[in-house]
């Protein structure tokens, strides 16, 4: 039985830096990733569902995000003193 292949959205590869090129697939509890533009490969056991998210457009710009609507609050007293 051939093993699905997916196309990661938004992945940047480490080695060469090129976005949308990442697929993913999991075989006999490993998970496999590889790089259609260069030679990187990767393949990590699967242990539980902790694993840390790839870094894509989309999260990298959600986080970037959150430290611009970060503001400080400043308490001012009401009655003025």
């Amino acid at each position: 039985m051939a093993v699905q292949k997916r196309f990661i959205a938004g992945a940047i590869c480490p080695r060469c830096a090129a976005m949308d090129r990442i697929r993913a697939w999991e075989q006999n509890g490993v998970r496999y990733r590889d790089c259609v533009n260069c030679d990187f490969f990767e393949q990590l056991p699967i242990e539980n569902d902790a694993q840390p998210e790839l870094e894509t457009r989309v999260n990298r710009d959600r986080e970037e995000q959150r430290q611009q609507d970060f503001q400080p609050v400043r308490i001012l007293d009401p009655k003025g003193r």
